[in-house]
Order: structure tokens, then sequence, then C-alpha cells
């Protein structure tokens, strides 16, 4: 009974952003990865230089990069044999982007998301 009142309180959220965490934001790294595009949203970078911004290894944030390309997140282009990735540009992505981080400013969201993040670890 316990775990079904816990659970109907963390699932009390908008559903929009309930969504983008269980699909598309189910990991730390990929949340660090959201903040730093959407608080650069003109960077267009290899995973290399990614990780060196964020303060991550590479062969840590590679599979995280792929998987939100995939998600429709970013976007994942070939230039010169390297792959760059960049915001989404669809601007429906960008707004839900923009209202999961501005929602991060609410300490109780944010109790919430990090309830989420590491449910999906399990």
């Amino acid at each position: 009974m316990q775990n079904d009142y816990a659970s109907r309180l963390m699932d009390d959220m908008d559903p929009r952003l309930l969504e983008f965490l269980r699909d598309k934001v189910n990991s730390f790294i990929k949340w660090d990865l959201v903040r730093f595009f959407h608080d650069n949203p003109h960077a267009a970078d290899t995973g290399e230089n990614i990780a060196r911004y964020t303060g991550r290894d590479v062969r840590t944030i590679a599979g995280e990069l792929v998987e939100l390309a995939q998600a429709g997140v970013l976007e994942q282009h070939e230039v010169s044999s390297q792959t760059i990735y960049t915001l989404a540009s669809d601007p429906s992505m960008r707004d839900l982007i923009g209202v999961f981080v501005l929602a991060c400013d609410d300490r109780l969201f944010r109790v919430k998301a990090i309830y989420h993040v590491i449910r999906a670890m399990r």
C-alpha cells in the first residue's frame, strides 16, 4: 500500500514531462546532456568535445548521445567522417525541453524526476 501511494505521488506531474522522463531522459547523463544543449542551443559538436564541455568521459556519453538522437531530442549529422550532435530543430521538441529545464528549477519536480530516473535504471 505504501509503495502504491509513493508511486501515485511521484506520477503526479505534467504527463508530457513524465513521458519525456520515462522515454527520453531516463538517465542522469541524458539529463546533463539535455541541460547542456538547452543552455547551448547552437552547439554543434562531436561526442569528444561534448564530453569535455560536460565534464564526462566520452565512453560514458557516446551511447547516451545516440539514444537522445534516436529519441528526437538531438540530431546526429556526419561531417567529414565525424558524428556531430545538435539540439533537435523541431520546435515542439525544443519547447518541451524548455519546459523540462524550467520545471527543474522546482525542488519538488526535481525530486519526482530523480525518482523516475532511478526507477528507469533498475
